[in-house]
């Protein structure tokens, strides 16, 4: 029998990203829109912030993919009442749910290897709300949870990421733009590798813990490999230069949005990656896109 897979978030980045690698697998793949929204593939139309339309949607469904990314400044409003809506979906269908993990919920002084067993001890800000949003589905009982924690996106689509937004956007014209100091490593996830990950977790979803919190290692690149690489799928000797902080500061008075951004900037600061080991021994075969190769495919897509 197919399986079959419901995609909350279908038209975001990861949303989008595992919707493809689920299709190439073979799975019975449908999106989830807003009424009156559109997708290229099957859809169901309801209001994912409502229970009682989700969990009638996600009958029949044996993974839901929550890919629901609200904008940062409505995080605090709407986190806690999607991620409600989404664990009353899986509990009455017994689906499981896969969520993208991300670096925010370790501190603002985070160790430099990040594993399933690192203290999550954010207590403010983006880091805290997502703690709490993952500590919502570790507690409730009788839903199965993947988290597949992954770094910053690397991908071929433009969808206003660090890499496409500001660090790549300039390469034509002989510039990249580094958020940080070029010495410090920092995690990187390329996005088609994340999401076929995320589907071959899935296909092995009963023999996880009902709980899974897996770090995806991705790449993990000093700001002088990524500049090198970029240089050398570009064929430019780039000139580097740095994210204006004090002008973005600025700005945040008066966005939200650029606000919290700005509080993410520790990231760029603070040397991270993420262990891999336990990927590797739940997906030995899995194989890994190399850098050059993905850098290829996200700069001349």
């Amino acid at each position: 029998m197919t399986n079959k897979v419901l995609v909350l978030g279908a038209n975001g980045r990861f949303g989008r990203a595992t919707y493809k690698a689920f299709s190439e697998a073979g799975w019975d793949v449908t999106a989830l829109v807003r009424p009156g929204k559109t997708h290229k593939g099957k859809v169901i139309e309801a209001d994912a912030s409502d229970p009682v339309a989700l969990s009638d949607a996600s009958q029949g469904f044996d993974v839901i993919v929550n890919a629901l990314n609200p904008p940062y400044n409505k995080w605090r409003e709407l986190l806690p009442v999607l991620s409600a809506s989404v664990i009353a979906a899986a509990r009455t269908s017994g689906a499981t749910v896969l969520i993208p993990g991300n670096v925010y919920n370790y501190s603002v002084n985070p160790p430099s290897v990040l594993s399933a067993d690192t203290p999550q001890n954010a207590i403010e800000g983006k880091g805290a709300l997502r703690v709490e949003m993952e500590r919502s589905f570790r507690d409730a009982p009788n839903i199965r949870t993947i988290i597949l924690r992954g770094g910053d996106f690397i991908e071929a689509e433009k969808t206003g990421n660090w890499f496409d937004s500001q660090i790549t956007n300039k390469v034509a014209k002989g510039i990249i733009t580094y958020p940080g100091p070029t010495d410090q490593i920092h995690a990187w996830a390329y996005l088609p590798d994340m999401a076929r990950a995320a589907v071959q977790l899935c296909e092995i979803r009963e023999t996880l813990p009902r709980f899974a919190d897996i770090p995806f290692a991705g790449f993990a690149l000093t700001g002088e490999e990524l500049i090198t690489a970029v240089e050398a799928a570009t064929d430019k000797t780039l000139k580097v230069k740095t994210i204006p902080w004090g002008f973005m500061s600025a700005v945040g008075l008066f966005s939200p949005v650029i606000r919290e951004v700005v509080a993410m900037r520790y990231l760029w600061n603070k040397p991270h990656q993420l262990d891999g080991s336990a990927l590797n021994a739940l997906l030995p075969d899995f194989k890994s896109t190399p850098l050059n190769v993905a850098m290829q495919q996200s700069l001349h897509s």
